[in-house]
């Protein structure tokens, strides 16, 4: 059975940071493109950031460059979201994706994880 388990979410102030990690069991991903969503009360899921299998290419939305940062271990199959300089609109539940359906790596993927709740106050 495939699983992929968030952690690191909370409760932080803005301009505060957070450390989002992913762990998968159940088969490996060091071929697959990664990405973490996440969702806003409200409103639709929405993409985040994704890395490619290597971690040579990562992908952003415009919302979150130059704050958050994805990376990987392979090694460890895990993957990871650093938030830095925090607002309150990124409160919403984090989910990591694992192995992309199509060519768009902001497109939809195979796995999915149960999401984890990151609260920023203002």
């Amino acid at each position: 059975q495939v699983q992929l388990v968030e952690s690191g979410g909370g409760l932080v102030q803005a301009g505060g940071s957070l450390r989002l990690s992913c762990a998968a069991s159940g088969r490996t991903f060091s071929r697959n493109t990664m990405a973490w969503f996440r969702q806003a009360p409200g409103k639709e899921r929405e993409f985040v950031a994704a890395i490619n299998w290597s971690g040579s290419n990562t992908y952003y939305a415009d919302s979150v460059k130059g704050r958050f940062t994805i990376s990987r271990d392979n090694a460890k199959n895990t993957e990871s979201l650093q938030m830095n300089s925090l607002k309150p609109e990124d409160t919403a539940v984090y989910y990591c994706a694992g192995d992309k359906r199509s060519a768009d790596p902001k497109g939809s993927y195979e796995y999915w994880g149960q999401g984890t709740q990151v609260t920023v106050s203002s």
